[in-house]
């Protein structure tokens, strides 16, 4: 096989793809390469969306597993767009989807396909169930169709246009093609076994009228091939080895494998199922997802606070984090679902090894240093990764008066309040040891408006020469060269572990987490913070990770979204709540 045709992940960063673990699905396809059933030993999978919406975290486990089976068995993967319902398909989704499976760190190379490209062949394919006999023109309604499809329990009843002739048949599947009857008039079904225990197999429909445009074939087609149809024989056209779906195409299956049956079709492409992703806290339907952006409870597909992976991306998300948290989760036959702080813990890890540390103050409170010179500014230097020596270091200036956070001080501290109070000693990060000797407040409200304190010259961070120890470290900014940043922290969409089974009479709209999003523009930052682009990494030291967000900020004039806290402090509530 040539290198072209081989698909590689991108290593992103530091933190490259994640050795795979052994799960049934490679034990399967080991066992098969070893019988001798993939014919030149060449593995080929396919990633498969609709597009009629965004991608998730979801789809993002089955592009891991898709293009990384290929790339491990050094065979291929291809993207193929199932696009058989032009009502809800769109090229802006085309375009979304694409670039996102190259910002994961997958590429398709020259394997590109759409469904629509083999239209006519699927076609031509139904055309030939006629003759064989398996498949038949229907006019009963769909709405009414399951009065006749019955229940698993009990057999089904017989369509009264199941016997039709196979000329007859030909003749009115050649209408239905020319447009000349209305929508939802008639279905092409197969012709199975309508006393099936499996629904899927009492004779499904697998063509029908649709005259809509396409995105790609225009006006051309008036009939369109049903997905489970259209799925299979896409796959073997293609020459699938391994078609790997989530679990809920389990009982599709016999259907998948009876036209690839009547239809002799020279290539078998085996399906294999897995779980889905079920994650907490959020909704993973792209019909839930789209109600969320049409109603605008959100700010559109790429809403940082979305699953889909381009809000992953435009809250920070690392394209490495999301294939470890794939690797994380694995591969299983099990639903269940996985904790939202698997998914930030994964973020956590990468981001700690590759984002540059700064200093932000969200919530500022004046400290004036008294006995430090008037108008002395002095330059201090602070590591930009403590995690990664070749980063370098940056310059913090330093002066008479800073800032620090509101909660950093408490009038009357407990015990153990390790931060600053009256009469109390802190570090500042990077700088000096400093003490609390006056409290100005504020006469209407009595809250502390700004401290007075001094500091010890001899205790400068990296030169410290008088043995003191204090137990608080804080973040500070300088108040004369601080600079204001809009500060987006956002927290969970839902408020809800479970929101997709909302209780009976509510929706699961009802269960939004109404503080999901807080913007902050009281935040100062440290000078350099304005020179940020999107794309580049921050941990705001105490307060978590954050990145430029790349619609809202502009040259000079960042916008911070939150990707993430430093640690779970949901977990934290949950326990003692």
């Amino acid at each position: 096989m040539s290198d072209e045709s081989t698909n590689t992940a991108t290593a992103a960063g530091k933190n490259s793809t994640p050795t795979p673990q052994r799960n049934f699905i490679r034990q399967h396809i080991d066992d098969d390469l070893s019988k001798g059933v993939v014919s030149d030993g060449t593995i080929i999978t396919r990633f498969p969306p609709e597009p009629n919406g965004y991608l998730h975290i979801g789809h993002a486990k089955s592009i891991c597993l898709n293009f990384g089976i290929a790339r491990d068995y050094r065979g291929r993967c291809h993207l193929r767009f199932d696009d058989t319902n032009p009502a809800a398909e769109d090229v802006e989704y085309v375009q979304s989807i694409q670039e996102d499976v190259r910002w994961l760190g997958f590429d398709w190379g020259e394997n590109l396909f759409f469904a629509s490209d083999y239209f006519e062949q699927i076609y031509d394919m139904a055309v030939q169930l006629i003759r064989q006999g398996h498949a038949y023109v229907c006019e009963i309604p769909q709405d009414q169709w399951g009065e006749y499809r019955g229940v698993p329990s009990k057999p089904g009843r017989h369509s009264p246009f199941r016997d039709r002739s196979v000329e007859e048949n030909l003749v009115e599947f050649g209408k239905m093609k020319q447009g000349v009857y209305p929508e939802g008039s008639r279905v092409l079904r197969a012709r199975i076994d309508m006393s099936s225990p499996n629904i899927h197999m009492r004779d499904p429909a697998i063509y029908r009228i649709k005259k809509a445009a396409h995105h790609r074939t225009g006006d051309h087609w008036k009939i369109y091939p049903m997905y489970d149809f259209t799925h299979c024989l896409s796959d073997a056209i293609e020459g699938i080895t391994h078609s790997l779906c989530t679990l809920e195409f389990e009982v599709h299956r016999p259907l998948y494998e009876w036209v690839l049956e009547k239809l002799s079709t020279p290539c078998r492409p085996q399906q294999i199922e897995f779980a889905r992703l079920s994650l907490s806290y959020t909704v993973m339907s792209k019909r839930r997802l789209l109600k969320l952006v049409t109603d605008g409870l959100v700010d559109g597909w790429d809403d940082p606070r979305m699953p889909t992976i381009s809000g992953l991306r435009r809250r920070g998300y690392t394209p490495a984090s999301i294939r470890d948290f794939c690797e994380t989760i694995g591969v299983t036959k099990y639903k269940g679902i996985t904790d939202i702080s698997v998914l930030e813990h994964s973020l956590r890890q990468d981001l700690n090894l590759r984002a540059e540390r700064a200093m932000v103050v969200m919530n500022p409170l004046k400290v004036v240093i008294t006995n430090y010179p008037q108008g002395q500014v002095e330059m201090l230097s602070a590591v930009k990764n403590p995690e990664d020596s070749s980063a370098g270091t940056r310059d913090l200036p330093f002066g008479r008066e800073i800032y620090i956070e509101k909660d950093d001080f408490m009038v009357d501290p407990p015990k153990k309040f390790f931060r600053l109070g009256p009469g109390r000693e802190v570090r500042l990060k990077y700088a000096y040891i400093i003490r609390c000797d006056e409290v100005i407040t504020d006469p209407a409200t009595g809250e502390p408006v700004e401290l007075r304190c001094s500091y010890d010259p001899e205790t400068r961070s990296g030169s410290d020469t008088s043995g003191k120890k204090v137990k608080g470290t804080l973040h500070w900014v300088s108040a004369l060269h601080g600079v204001n940043v809009p500060v987006r922290m956002f927290d969970r969409l839902f408020n809800v572990e479970k929101p997709d089974e909302p209780e009976e009479g509510k929706s699961f709209t009802d269960y939004l987490n109404p503080d999901s999003l807080t913007i902050v523009e009281t935040a100062i930052a440290e000078p350099d913070l304005l020179s940020a682009q999107p794309g580049q990494y921050f941990q705001f030291e105490r307060i978590g990770y954050f990145v430029p967000d790349h619609r809202l900020s502009q040259p000079g004039k960042p916008v911070f979204n939150r990707s993430v806290a430093l640690k779970d402090s949901w977990a934290k509530a949950s326990r003692t709540s």
